[in-house]
């Protein structure tokens, strides 16, 4: 059975510490181990956790339990070994990946390996990071001026302090880096000399540092909508402000050209610009909320969440357009109106603000990068890593795992999966870290659209498949066709 140690709620450190479950390392065995058994939620799968050290650096120090699951491969006859998946987010949880959706992975890839993940540390079943629900409902997303900035300071201060007292040691030790040392000890627990790894969105941070870590241990490792470690805070913000720009652009041009669209005919610009201006007055209300009011990053985030799937514009359209048609109400509620019962909440962001350094000095450089975003994307101007910036506000210097270029030195070349459209992890990301592998990565391109190519395209699915059953690198330079989303 699945064992989730929880982290104390509204104790001191030492409390928080025992309830918590951390206790001393026992003396560590040749090889760890998982204790494979039926999951709570579906018993055809299997649910484990491994016993890990909090801090690598400290192997005999206080522990926690990594949370995993796996469903066995179809064809014990044809079985490879094991296929491990590194969930994105920050936050996704590969455990009920496995549990409910290792449909993504090709029946042929299900048939040849037992296909595992787990929730990262700090998240879900992996003694997650909890914090007071009051101080993350403090963050802001947008500074308006000095005095706001110095008080989101002090607010990030007060709530590290916060999740570190609630969660633990652990709390300090959940940057990627660490994680990868996680990875590490699941292939060990797995019985396997190499590592298969297929990683997506930020669960290809981690591909990336295992293969910097331990290049001679990769079998095989597919990169899907890869990130880019390597740029500063300005490089950080206007690669994401680029990508979203285009996503939008990429979503008016549907809809210019597809019936599908309920706003087919209309100037989809115009309709835009006159809900952003209702959200700049506070009299934009959200028809799947009604009477909360819609910010304007708040409208650019929902916006910019629906263009990861192309299935959801449609959807998206119709949201939009219901927004149009309404008038604006003589009164609205706050986006956080409303009493919570509970007073803390998990706080899987934290890992972000320890594997990214982004530095801001004052308001006056934070407005500076507003304007420069603002011209970089006119219309979508409210990308989401602003609201990273201010949460990461503050964060002690160096963090545990910084920015860097890739120094991969693997026998097989990484295979970097990349849609020429991903509104999240653009293909300027991809084209960068295939740059930095050099001859250790290869580039698989999508020429169409959303977070990720491999359960989208068939042409990007039967390349991977190849190269994770067979290691057949594809050529390089290779393109697979955009598929005109379904409606």
């Amino acid at each position: 059975m699945l064992r989730v140690r929880k982290s104390a709620v509204g104790w001191a450190v030492a409390l928080a510490l025992t309830a918590a479950g951390l206790t001393p390392a026992s003396p560590a065995a040749a090889r760890p181990t998982i204790d494979w058994q039926p999951c709570p939620k579906d018993a055809t799968a299997e649910c484990g956790t491994l016993s890990l050290p909090v801090d690598w650096n400290r192997p005999r120090g206080e522990r926690f339990d990594l949370a995993l699951a796996r469903r066995v491969a179809t064809d014990p006859a044809a079985r490879q070994g094991s296929l491990v998946f590194g969930p994105g987010g920050p936050g996704d949880s590969g455990v009920d990946r496995v549990v409910s959706g290792s449909s993504r992975f090709s029946a042929d890839l299900r048939r040849r390996f037992d296909i595992v993940s787990f929730d990262p540390r700090g998240i879900g079943g992996s003694h997650p990071v909890v914090c007071s629900r009051d101080l993350l409902a403090r963050q802001p997303q947008l500074i308006a001026d000095q005095a706001q900035f110095d008080a989101t300071l002090a607010g990030n201060a007060l709530l590290r302090a916060d999740c570190r007292a609630r969660t633990g040691a652990l709390y300090d030790h959940v940057d990627t880096t660490s994680a990868a040392r996680d990875l590490d000890a699941i292939r060990s627990a797995l019985g396997e000399r190499q590592l298969t790894f297929h990683g997506s969105s930020y669960g290809t941070l981690l591909g990336e540092r295992y293969a910097e870590l331990y290049p001679d241990r990769v079998r095989a490792m597919v990169l899907e909508a890869a990130m880019d470690h390597s740029g500063d805070t300005r490089a950080f913000l206007d690669s994401q402000a680029a990508t979203a720009e285009d996503a939008f652009d990429e979503f008016v041009a549907w809809c210019d050209r597809s019936s599908a669209c309920a706003l087919h005919g209309r100037d989809f610009r115009a309709i835009w610009a006159g809900l952003r201006t209702r959200a700049e007055r506070g009299t934009l209300t959200d028809p799947k909320r009604p009477g909360v009011v819609l910010t304007p990053f708040e409208l650019a985030r929902l916006t910019h969440k629906e263009f990861y799937d192309t299935g959801r514009w449609p959807g998206l359209a119709e949201w939009l357009g219901t927004m149009d048609a309404s008038a604006s109400p003589a009164t609205a509620l706050s986006a956080d109106a409303g009493p919570t019962a509970e007073a803390v909440a998990s706080y899987p962001f934290a890992v972000f603000c320890q594997d990214w350094s982004l530095p801001v000095r004052d308001y006056r450089e934070y407005a500076g990068h507003l304007r420069r975003v603002a011209r970089l994307a006119p219309d979508l101007r409210y990308p989401t890593a602003l609201f990273a910036l201010a949460t990461c506000l503050g964060t002690p210097q160096p963090v545990a795992n910084p920015q860097h270029r890739l120094r991969v030195r693997t026998a097989v070349p990484l295979l970097l999966a990349a849609t020429v459209h991903d509104p999240a992890s653009g293909y300027g990301w991809a084209t960068n870290v295939a740059r930095q592998l050099g001859r250790h990565g290869v580039l698989l391109t999508y020429q169409g659209w959303g977070h990720g190519s491999y359960s989208t395209s068939p042409c990007v699915g039967q390349a991977v498949d190849a190269y994770l059953i067979d290691q057949v690198v594809p050529a390089r330079g290779t393109n697979c066709p955009a598929i005109e989303p379904e409606v």
